[in-house]
């Protein structure tokens, strides 16, 4: 087929879909350009060929379409161009410059479905990524190549949470180049604002390559958003090799997007309305991080969703769960108290944590003092409900020190506040302060020797108060 050839057998226009008829062999995800009698060109791809028809989802409004419209199919997938001269620079959600720079010169153009990494040649993720967020490094760390997601709930600070990993983020002791690629879907004209003078201000952007897809663009604009992210993200890691952390916010906006869609092309809805292959267009993107065996380079992610009405067990977060390798949950609670970040590490998981952990990655104390810290913490929850029923004057002395152990846990752990940058040592070091409440023969999952190598002198504070 010509790429020229033209067609103007719109038979029908359905919200973001249009159902052209009458046409030649059309391969499925084929560029599409639409030109209105009014001279605007609008872009779409090919979401469903038939003998009888072709379905195109465009990109824009619909607006202004109508059977006097030309149809022009490209014959070329949809492509990111991708080039190291990315990092820097500020793109909308179909990867366009919307920062006022040069104009970009690709070394390449990529298909954003990417391809899947060979299940043969994946290396298992390991090596510590440093976020400088005491919560997800000591209790939940992030390695490489891995994907965590992080659970939110609407009105949390979800969005200064992954401000504050994009900006911080390194890997510890490494000399490879580190490259942040952000992807914001369906965020306001404000939270654009904000993750712009954000990234400017603290000096993130010259690592970093930002997409940003307005709440008021388009649904469909937003399925192709995090393919673009992940694309570029690929180049700079396995073709530059550059360490790269892909930080997706808000999924949610992206799987709504999808249903929207769906709904359009009157599909058979699953659960909630979301479509049934909604696992696998989520795998699709989630399954692109990892390591390739004998490339240099990694592709890290970090998802970020809200789930309606907090519930864990809606689709969305549900199946992402099942997808990736745990989750950071934010707790409603915790930030009604005050607390920044509001990580609550009790239902967080980090399922890859013990590969990047330990002596040569972090330091040999690691894993015992957060298994410590969980024990600890747990108990103290259990301990703060039992003394809503009888009161904290029928706690023994024992459990006293727990309940105070878990008031500062919260305090000095996990209220850190979303300026304060500390690495590894220091998370380790905080820890070990507040371990020195409880007394020594409680801490059980610690050994003599690594008690003996870190523990503050209990007997010398207390002579001192």
């Amino acid at each position: 087929m010509s790429q020229q050839e033209e067609y103007k057998t719109i038979n029908e226009v359905k919200g973001p879909l249009v159902y052209v008829e009458k046409t030649r062999d059309i391969a499925y995800g084929d560029i599409v350009e639409i030109e209105t009698p009014d001279g605007e060109t609008k872009r779409g791809e090919v979401l469903e060929t038939s003998k009888d028809v072709v379905v195109v989802q465009v990109y824009e409004e619909t607006q202004g379409i109508g059977r006097d419209a030309h149809v022009k199919f490209l014959d070329q997938n949809v492509k990111m161009p991708v080039t190291e001269d990315l990092l820097g620079r500020i793109l909308d959600g179909t990867g366009d410059p919307i920062d006022d720079g040069p104009e970009i010169i690709p070394e390449e153009e990529r298909d954003i479905q990417g391809e899947a990494i060979n299940p043969y040649s994946r290396e298992l993720p390991e090596d510590f990524i440093q976020t400088g967020i005491t919560t997800i490094d000591l209790m939940n760390t992030l390695v490489r190549g891995q994907k965590l997601p992080i659970f939110s709930g609407s009105g949390l600070p979800h969005n200064e949470l992954s401000m504050q990993i994009a900006r911080q983020a390194d890997t510890k002791g490494e000399d490879t180049e580190f490259a942040v690629v952000f992807a914001g879907m369906g965020i306001t004209d404000e939270e654009s604002k904000e993750f712009i003078e954000e990234f400017r201000e603290t000096g993130a952007l010259e690592r970093s390559v930002v997409f940003l897809n307005k709440a008021d663009d388009p649904a469909p604009e937003r399925l192709i958003t995090p393919r673009l992210a992940l694309t570029t993200a690929e180049y700079l890691a396995f073709e530059k090799g550059m360490e790269v952390l892909v930080v997706m916010t808000d999924m949610t906006n992206y799987c709504n997007a999808l249903r929207e869609v769906s709904a359009a092309r009157e599909e058979v809805p699953g659960r909630r309305g979301y479509p049934g292959y909604m696992y696998t267009d989520l795998a699709e993107l989630y399954e692109r991080a990892g390591i390739i065996e004998g490339r240099q380079g990694s592709v890290t992610q970090i998802p970020i969703l809200t789930m309606p009405n907090d519930d864990k067990t809606h689709p969305i977060p549900d199946l992402t769960g099942y997808i990736t390798e745990g989750q950071i949950v934010v707790d409603r609670d915790l930030d009604n108290k005050g607390i920044k970040p509001p990580v609550n590490v009790l239902p967080s998981l980090s399922r890859l944590m013990d590969n990047g952990i330990g002596e040569g990655f972090t330091r040999e104390d690691h894993g015992d003092v957060s298994d410590q810290l969980y024990a600890l913490y747990a108990e103290g929850e259990n301990l703060r409900d039992l003394v809503s029923i009888v009161g904290e004057d029928a706690l023994s002395e024992r459990d006293e020190k727990v309940l105070e152990f878990t008031r500062q846990f919260e305090q000095q752990i996990i209220n850190q506040g979303t300026r304060t940058n500390r690495d590894i040592e220091e998370s380790l070091s905080v820890a070990w302060d507040i371990l020195s409440i409880v007394p020594e023969g409680e801490l059980t999952r610690l050994d003599p020797e690594t008690r003996e190598k870190y523990l503050p002198d209990q007997e010398e504070d207390e002579d001192e108060e």
